[in-house]
């Protein structure tokens, strides 16, 4: 009987490597088919893009960052209310975005489990960083709209404080931009994996590497810095491609990572 115990114990734990499949001797296996992991990703990853879209890039194009003082000020309080959204926004799409590469990391460890971990560990550092740089977006927040600011530093001085820490949460978006590489595993694993077409693993990786061409540019060739900008807003197909293929397709089955959900674990 031991004996048995220990081969579904084997077997149970070589399967849990596939499509997050999880054994316990003895008892029913859970298991989340391929499929279904890849659609809860896509739809953890579609409230990712939705909410950076409109936190990273629709409001803060309001702000009109870079510009002088006064202008990003003025901008900060007459759209306070968005800012102040935005903040929250922000920091659900970081949440978001740490549960979209679980799933991502559940779906494709079989893979490789180093490069998974490493992807994971490339995305929770980033998110940290973003959540810590919202803070300079909230700093600046409170300086444009608390009175008490202007009254102490003058509104030239408030103004230039105020466009201080827009600026700062702009350089810390650029030093994220080092672990959104993350891309780079991750469109390794997906080539490797078969459960996607080999084009769009490529296309992440290209993605992945363009946000390092674009971290490099800002801070070492800033008077080419926009010119490669806009090479990364091209190379973003890439997210684009993936966010759409996860949720409307899934993974196809491969083989063993195909078992349905609530296979019987052997005895």
């Amino acid at each position: 009987m031991s004996t048995a115990v220990q081969t579904g114990t084997s077997r149970g734990s070589a399967e849990s490597n596939f499509g997050g499949r999880v054994s316990i001797p003895g008892q029913a296996t859970r298991t989340t088919s391929p499929r279904t992991l890849a659609r809860i990703a896509g739809a953890l990853y579609l409230i990712v893009a939705v909410t950076a879209g409109y936190a990273e890039f629709y409001v803060r194009s309001l702000i009109g960052a870079p510009g002088t003082a006064s202008t990003i000020a003025d901008n900060v309080r007459t759209f306070a209310t968005q800012f102040r959204i935005a903040f929250v926004v922000d920091l659900v799409q970081a949440i978001f975005f740490l549960l979209t590469t679980i799933a991502l990391y559940a779906l494709l460890r079989h893979v490789d489990r180093l490069i998974a971990v490493g992807m994971l560990a490339f995305v929770a550092v980033g998110v940290a960083v973003q959540c810590l740089n919202l803070l300079n977006q909230y700093t600046a927040l409170t300086i444009a709209t608390d009175a008490s600011y202007t009254s102490t530093l003058g509104t030239a001085g408030s103004d230039t404080l105020t466009k201080l820490f827009v600026d700062m949460q702009l350089n810390g978006f650029h030093i994220a931009e080092i672990f959104f590489a993350w891309l780079i595993p991750l469109g390794y694993l997906v080539v490797k994996s078969g459960y996607f077409p080999k084009l769009i693993g490529a296309l992440l990786i290209v993605g992945g590497l363009a946000y390092l061409v674009d971290f490099t540019a800002y801070f070492l060739f800033p008077s080419v810095a926009t010119s490669v900008a806009r090479i990364l807003a091209a190379s973003a197909s890439a997210e684009v491609s993936f966010i759409v293929w996860l949720p409307v397709k899934g993974a196809k089955p491969v083989g063993p990572q195909s078992a349905a959900v609530g296979s019987k674990a052997p005895r």
